[in-house]
């Protein structure tokens, strides 16, 4: 008869006693919300949602009919499978890892055709026409967008917040709601379409949604009606400062993701309403910077971003 093996322990020895912790064995859960949706005649567009704080989630891996084809950190919950054939159906799974190794089951298959190849298309989709968008909730909110046009047909519709792809829809999707966004935070997000041959539109408007804080967060904390305007040698910012039950003094500035600087107003000179600061360019003309910002709170700690503005430098 088989015995069972013996439960794995690590025992440190501390001041004298035996401290005895039992090796992990537990498995995370597998990852829900699994989509798959063909990018182009050769790639498909597979996402998940994010794993709970609690799971202890280090990683994913994605497969296809059974065989891995992705790993990842869990700091990422999409990925484009490539090199397929067209006009060929594929199936995908995803598990989770945790730190110890354990891999969780698999959640159910999705499936996902990719479209016959088009031959020499060269030809971007036109941009969605109007964007609209609305928070449903603290974490979400619904996209609207107009559909786009193309020669050959409009494959993908893909979202985009901060320069970064997070979402994509079907051809014939107009709609779509977003998960795992933060409480009480700005953001901006604009829709481009994409064909079969992998040609991507301009970006469609761009449309602020703000989450809400979430249940007894207290008001919320992000500048708003922030703007960002080019002149020859200056960009000029103004925003309304947040509600915070003090003047807001400090203002930290990012550009492009990273920190610019810091904007401190003394005493007696501290805005009341709209905030406007301009800000001295040095680069060359035609420069894209992406800007936000956000305010310190009164117990010390910064609050959420405002929405982010993308401006070109003046000559």
């Amino acid at each position: 008869m088989r015995r069972s093996a013996p439960t794995l322990t690590l025992c440190l020895a501390l001041t004298g006693l035996a401290a005895c912790t039992a090796a992990d064995t537990q498995a995370p859960p597998a990852p829900g919300g699994l989509t798959a949706q063909a990018g182009s005649a050769t790639s498909v567009h597979v996402m998940w949602d994010a794993a709970a704080d609690g799971d202890g989630v280090s990683g994913y891996q994605v497969f296809r009919a059974g065989e891995l084809v992705r790993e990842l950190p869990a700091e990422k919950t999409m990925v484009d499978v490539t090199g397929l054939a067209p006009q060929t159906a594929y199936a995908f799974t995803v598990r989770a890892r945790d730190a110890a190794g354990n891999v969780s089951a698999a959640g159910p298959a999705v499936e996902a055709t990719t479209p016959a190849a088009k031959a020499e298309d060269r030809s971007a989709p036109t941009a969605p026409a109007t964007t609209t968008g609305r928070a449903t909730g603290p974490r979400s909110a619904q996209l609207t967008w107009t559909a786009a046009a193309d020669d050959t047909g409009v494959t993908a519709y893909d979202v985009h917040q901060g320069g970064v792809r997070i979402h994509t829809a079907g051809p014939g999707e107009t709609s779509t709601t977003l998960t795992g966004l933060q409480p009480d935070t700005v953001y901006t997000f604009t829709v481009r379409a994409r064909d079969g041959g992998d040609n991507a539109s301009p970006d469609g408007p761009a449309v602020d949604v703000t989450t809400p804080p979430a249940a007894g967060g207290g008001p919320g904390t992000a500048p708003s009606g922030f703007t960002a305007t080019a002149s020859p040698g200056t960009v000029t910012l103004s925003w309304t400062a947040p509600d915070t039950g003090r003047e807001t003094s400090d203002y930290e500035l990012h550009l492009n993701g990273r920190l610019m600087t810091t904007v401190q107003f003394g005493a007696g000179a501290v805005p009341v309403g709209r905030v406007e600061h301009r800000l001295t360019v040095t680069e060359p003309a035609g420069t894209v910077w992406r800007i936000k910002l956000r305010a310190r709170l009164p117990d010390g700690n910064w609050g959420a971003f405002s929405a982010e503005r993308e401006v070109t430098l003046a000559p």
